[in-house]
């Protein structure tokens, strides 16, 4: 089921100066191995989850597309068979951190050209996909207590 769970580095472009090079948090699920299939017919059974590390130079929302390609490309991943998700953690804010703003699971669509994820679009993620991303994401934390 779950097939990466680690920080992500991929390199920008710009030669020397690797303009919009980053790193994130990514995890990779296939729930084929689930013994989903027996159940159901999975569409999409390749779920890529990214999210924001602290020390990254770019955010994973403002390089969404080169994340994208790179990922199938470094994990020979089907981009007609992947869903692609953003996870924000929850963040608390204020004098007395008494306010939060609550974790988000977007998914985000691409226009696949030769290869290449560009024209992103930003959804968010409804039951009962968004269970089962949240549900993924639970167990692969308590596999890897050392990333949550």
């Amino acid at each position: 089921m779950l097939i990466y769970n680690d920080i992500y580095e991929w390199e920008g472009w710009g030669g020397k100066l690797r303009l919009a090079s980053g790193k994130c948090r990514l995890w990779i699920f296939d729930r084929r191995q689930a013994g989903m299939e027996n159940r159901v017919t999975v569409l999409r059974p390749k779920v890529v989850v990214v999210s924001d590390v602290a020390d990254s130079k770019m955010s994973v929302r403002s390089c969404a597309g080169h994340i994208a390609t790179r990922v199938i490309q470094d994990f020979s991943i089907d981009f007609n068979r992947m869903l692609y998700v953003e996870y924000y953690p929850p963040v608390r804010y204020g004098m007395r951190n008494e306010y939060e703003i609550p974790e988000q699971y977007v998914a985000v669509d691409f226009v696949w050209d030769q290869g290449r994820a560009i024209h992103p679009k930003w959804r968010h993620l409804q039951p009962p996909l968004l269970n089962v991303v949240k549900d993924l994401i639970d167990s692969a934390q308590q596999q890897s207590p050392e990333y949550t």
